[in-house]
This record gives structure tokens, sequence and C-alpha cells, in this order.
């Protein structure tokens, strides 16, 4: 058994056989230590025995670990490793590099980058624990200075000694300059460093070696320790070889004074640290950069927005391009992940080409997502045309792997003044319209609509919210009747809910129906209107028995197709008490076949139970008039389109469209001979009540009638007949 580890919730675990798992990946601990023992052994001198030397290396090994695979990450550990490796003595020239490098490969190398900031971390420790250390042999040096001019004449030889010992030995390049920082001495480490001998140095200055750009900083800095503004400065400093080569030198420089505290001479270190330089270089820009394509990624990408913000007045403007490869899954899916990577070094090729040129970024954010970023453009048009131009140069298709793939992209363009928006919010949005693109098609780009987003917003909340207002209770059902055909009779009521939003008051199924079917919501809003409308038709059969009207209630598609709908419904109709009979479900024709063009199992259950079933909207769907011979229905509701051919002709006010009305008595001819009641939906006039009356259809529905309204307006019309 393996006990926890490091870190928090066990996300990693020391097994007795000396490795640990990080991040989903196992590690010997041992292994890795070794590589590190033996690769420092071979970088140079380390000041303990092998032995010590594992066991130190093995400790810090863990500790990393640990750091690597800890959540929430912190490099801080891996700076705090950094330093105990100076403190244990392991400062050879090569140990930084080996250390770095072994450690890179021997753990483990989470997606999200975070073993190169922890190695970043690692040399930044280790590098100011080094400094801290040369200091401290500075400090020696110049007490050894002083004692030297102060003691007596046997101590002042042993001092020079000391120093003459360390200043002659010293891994570290050491200058003795006057007050103006000129060298008077220099020790063979330093020579050797800068490329001149020793006499060559002596009268020059550490500025003489700095490139032209810096040299007015350094001296500055040198000429503040001369007129004792500061006893020692330190700095990081690119030095001219004699060569021409770029040496990377960390200086220190601190300021020597005599027995009566004047200042007398200046003691300038140098220690070179070009390797460490260039690795925390390159540890940077592994860090911001895609490894696959080598364009900035999404770390990168926000730091140069949060620049541009940072440094942005009020006028300027800044545009995203957000990008995304159509059908990019299919690629991967059918030729692997090999030629899709192709596919995608290929594609930043193409975007840095079309960048580059006007000095914008492209970044690649993940998977198939590239963003370009657009600043100093003059209008937002600039951008849509380089959007163009990006997926016109995408047109040509991509060889990969011997394939020719065809690709195309979508892109979401956001353009906005940045002193109206934040970094985040501009990705978000750009996150919006790319979806936007997409759904409008392949090879397509949007721009940002604020309208478009508060709508979809809007659309968000209610949905987010929906759930919460049906426990609530925020939902309610009106009613409309279903009138017989020539006189005032009521024989059905069709239940319709509405919801009582408490901010945005009374709100119609047309604005929150669509989004319950996406969400899966309809499945237990459904229920609810189904229980809600079978408890008033049991009241309404106790108030008049067989006067009582039908109820009709609508089935959403997704409601349909559920397995427990038979069930659902027989056990509401039984804690109801209310008759199968008296129950009506309106589907669309659409939500009465299922996926094999089949009539659902479900519905001829239903029918068999007494559950009558009715087609919706009938005329407005597949229209297959053979299904009507096939299908479990009783009913059919004429789609409101057909009333409307029953009003009078456009051309002729005076007339009525002969043909509209053929059409509708043809149809309720149809349904007669089937045995099927015909209803009409969208009767508004008169004229189309009489008009289908004068055509034997069963019944209407419509604002001619009645607006649908509470239970107690049904109630009034069926105690009036």
């Amino acid at each position: 058994m393996g006990r926890p580890g490091g870190s928090r919730d066990g996300v990693w675990l020391e097994r007795s056989d000396g490795a640990v798992a990080v991040a989903g990946e196992r590690v010997d601990l041992d292994a890795v230590t070794h590589r590190w023992a033996q690769a420092i052994n071979d970088a140079g001198y380390v000041p303990m025995s092998p032995v010590r030397l594992r066991e130190v290396l093995h400790d810090l090994v863990k500790r990393m670990a640990g750091a690597l695979a800890a959540e929430p990450f912190d490099p801080g550990p891996g700076r705090r490793v950094g330093a105990d490796l100076v403190l244990a003595g392991i400062t050879g020239g090569g140990a930084l590099g080996c250390t770095v490098e072994v450690l890179g490969s021997g753990l483990a190398q989470p997606a999200d980058g975070r073993h190169l900031r922890l190695l970043g971390a690692l040399a930044e420790g280790f590098t100011e624990a080094l400094c801290e250390r040369t200091l401290d042999a500075q400090e020696e040096i110049r007490a050894a200075a002083a004692v030297a001019r102060s003691d007596t004449e046997a101590a002042l030889r042993a001092a020079e000694a000391r120093f003459r010992a360390v200043f002659a030995g010293s891994a570290f390049g050491i200058g003795i300059a006057d007050l103006d920082g000129r060298l008077v001495d220099a020790n063979a480490t330093l020579a050797e460093m800068i490329g001149y001998s020793r006499d060559e140095l002596c009268g020059r200055a550490i500025v003489d070696f700095v490139p032209g750009t810096d040299v007015a900083g350094v001296a500055d800095l040198f000429a503040q320790l001369g007129r004792s503004e500061h006893d020692r400065v330190r700095t990081d400093q690119r030095l001219y070889r004699r060569d021409g080569q770029v040496l990377w030198a960390h200086l220190a420089a601190s300021l020597i004074r005599d027995e009566r505290g004047e200042p007398r001479f200046q003691t300038i270190m140098v220690e070179d640290v070009t390797d460490r330089h260039h690795l925390q270089t390159r540890l940077r820009h592994q860090a911001t950069h895609d490894p696959l394509t080598g364009l900035p990624n999404r770390t990168l990408l926000f730091d140069r927005l949060y620049e541009l913000f940072a440094s942005a007045d009020s006028r300027q403007r800044v545009a995203v391009c957000y990008i995304d490869l159509d059908g990019f899954k299919a690629v991967n899916d059918s030729f692997g992940h090999d030629i899709g990577d192709e596919l995608l070094v290929a594609v930043a090729h193409r975007l840095h080409e079309c960048v580059s040129r006007a000095g914008h970024l492209v970044a690649r954010m993940g998977g198939d997502e590239f963003v370009i970023l657009v600043h100093d453009h003059p209008s937002t048009q600039d951008v849509v045309a380089l959007a163009e131009a990006v997926l016109a140069a995408l047109t040509e298709p991509v060889g990969a792997g011997g394939h020719r793939l065809a690709i195309s992209a979508s892109i979401g363009i956001v353009d906005r003044a940045c002193a109206s928006t934040t970094p985040s919010e501009l990705m978000r949005a750009a996150d919006i319209t790319l979806y936007w693109a997409k759904a409008d098609g392949k090879g397509k780009w949007a721009l940002f609509d604020a309208d478009r987003t508060d709508r979809e917003v809007a659309r968000y909340e209610l949905s987010a919210s929906m759930p919460g207002a049906l426990e609530r209770g925020e939902f309610l059902l009106e009613y409309q009747p279903l009138v017989l055909c020539g006189g005032e009779t009521v024989v059905g009521a069709e239940a319709l809910v509405r919801w009582r939003h408490p901010r945005l008051g009374l709100l119609g199924p047309d604005r929150f129906v669509s989004l319950a079917e996406e969400t899966g919501m309809i499945v237990p809003l459904g229920l609810w209107v189904l229980e809600e409308a079978c408890r008033q038709g049991r009241r309404w059969l106790d108030l008049a028995g067989d006067a009582a009207p039908l109820i009709s209630v609508n089935l959403a598609v997704r409601q349909a197709q559920e397995p427990s709908l038979v069930d659902d419904v027989a056990a509401i109709l039984a804690r109801t008490r209310l008759e199968p009979e008296c129950l009506q479900l309106e589907l669309t024709e659409s939500a009465l076949i299922g996926p094999g063009h089949e009539p659902l199992a479900a519905l001829t259950k239903l029918a068999e139970m007494g559950v009558r079933i009715a087609i919706d909207d009938f005329g407005t769907g597949y229209s297959n008039l053979t299904y009507l011979r096939t299908l479990p229905v009783q009913a059919i509701k004429l789609a409101g389109s057909f009333v409307d051919g029953l009003r009078t002709s456009g051309r002729d006010p005076g007339r009525v469209d002969r043909a509209g009305e053929r059409m509708v008595a043809t149809l309720v001819q149809l349904a007669h001979a089937l045995d099927l009641t015909v209803t009409a939906e969208g009767v508004e006039t008169r004229m189309q009540a009489d008009r289908l009356r004068a055509v034997d259809c069963d019944s209407g529905q419509g604002f001619f009638y009645a607006h649908p309204g509470p239970p107690e307006q049904i109630t009034a019309m069926i105690t009036r007949g």
C-alpha cells in the first residue's frame, strides 16, 4: 500500500518502490535522483560524499514532485529548491544546467506547462542564492582590505595574503577601481572573461565594455557609488568580449573606505551568467509559446493584452479575431493525431504569413483555436478585411501525411475601445461571436453584436432560472376553449403554460418553451403542466359532468420520446382521478414519428388506455396523408394558415377565397372518412366561423371565441351553456 505524498487530496502517492504518481504519470524518484547525482558529479567538484549527495537530491526531487502535483499550483517550492542547492554547495559550472535537464525530463510534464514555471522558479532561486553568496564573499574581501590598512604590519601582511588568495583564486572576476571607476587591478578570472590581459584592463572602466544603449545607466550606477550615495550597487548587464561575443554578467560593486571612513576604492565582482541567462530565456520562451506550432500561447496573448490595456488612452481600440477550424475533429478521427498536428502547423504558418507584415500577434489558444490580436487599426472594416484574408488563405488544401486536406475556419470578430472593456470581457465576447459564426455555417466570420449578446444572455438567464421557477411555483396555466362549430358549446379546453417571472412579468410560451426543449427542462415542466391540467379537468368534471370540456395538453417531441411517458401519464391520471377519455394529448406530426419513421409505440399504448391523440398544426409537418391510416390518432387540429384561407379574397374584398375554402373542405372530408374529428385553429372572424360550419368542421379555436384566460373563464362558459 502507498501513503499520501506532499500534495493535497492525494494527487500524488509515494509508493514503497520509491515511485510516485504525478498528474497521472508514474515517476521513479530513485531513478531521477540517480541520474541527477551522476550529472552533477560529471559537471564538477561536489563538497560531499556520494551517499550524502544522493540523500540531499532525493529530498529535493520529492519536493519538486510534490510542488508539481499540488493544487492550487505554486512555483514557490521550486525557488526554495534552487536556494537549497546553493546552500549545499552544489554550484559547479554546469550544476544548474544539468539540474534543469534531468528534472525537466524526469518529472511529469502536465499540459498546462506548470513544470516549465517550476523549473524557471528553481533557476531564479539558484541565481539569487548564488548572488547572495557572492555578496558575502565580497564583504570578506572588503573587510580584508580594510583590515590590511588599519592593522599592524604583521596583521597587514597576513590580511594581504588572505586578500590575494581570495583575489587570485576566486571563480568570479574581481577588479579594483578608483573612485572614477577605472580599474587599477584585476584578477585573472576577470581578464579571461573579457578576453583582455590584466595589463590591458588597467586604466579602463567596466562601462567601456557595455553596449552603447546601456552605457548611461551603468555609468550612473558607478557614479553614485563614487559619490558615496551608495555603498553597494548591483545589476545584470551585457558586456562585450574582445572577440565581439556577448557576455551576460551579474555585476556587484562595493565602496572601500580607509581608516577615517573616506572612500578610497571600488571593488567590482563579475559573475558570468550567460548560460543561466540563455536557460532562463529558453524556459521563458517555452512557457509563453506553443511547442507544436511555435506561435505565442494563451499566456503570452493575455500578457500582451494586459500591456495594451495598461498603456492605452481613451481613444485607442483593440480587436481580436477568434479562429476555430471547421471539422478538425473529423481529421483527427479519420487520419490520426499526427496528421492533425501537421495540419495545425501548416495553418499556423499561413496565419503567421497573413499577420506578420502588419505586425499583429497570432497565438494558438489550444486544440484548433487561434487568436489574432489587432491594435492601432484605423477601423473595424480593416479587421473584417483581415478576417476575410485569413479565410481566403485557408481555402487552399493542406498537404499532410500524403493527403490533401481541404480546410476552412470560422472567425468571431470583436473590436472595442480599450476604455469600455477589459481583456477578459474582450475574449469572452470573441468566444460568443465565434459561436455565432460556426452556427452560420463553415467558412464564415461574424462581427460582435451587443444587442444579440444581450438577447443571448437573457435567454441563458431564463434557461438557468427555469428549474428554480418550477420549484417556486412561478408557472401557471391559462385555457383557451375549443367551441363546437355552429354554436357556443365548449367541447374542450387547451392548457397553455405561462411564466409569472418576478422581474420580467408574465411570459408567454414563445419566450421559454424552446429553451426548455433545448435544456431538457421540457420534461419536468411538461409533467407539471399535464398534472395541473388534469386536476382542473377533474374539477370541471365534478362541476358539469358529461358537459365538462375535454382537457387538451401539448406534448413536445422530447416528451413524446421519453421511455417513461406511458407510466407518467397513467400515474397522473390516477392521482388526479381523471378518466383517460377526458384527456387529449396534442403532438405535432414530427413528434408522432420516431427516428425510424415509424409511429411511436408509446402513443399506441396511450390510445389503448383511452387517451385521445390529436395531431397539432396539421399540414405544417410531414403532411404525409398515409400516416393518418397508421397513426393512433382520433383528431386533427388544422393549422391557422388553412383558416386564413377562409378570409375574403385579397383581389376582391367582397368575395370569399373559394380555393382556400375548398382546401379546408377537402381536409375535413378526408378526416371524417377516417373517423377523425377536426378542430380549426386561429379562428378570428365570424366569416371564418361560418365557413367552417359550412364545410362541417367539428370545432374551432381562436380569438373569435375567446382569448386564453384563467380557468374561471371556461367555468363561466360551461355554466352559461
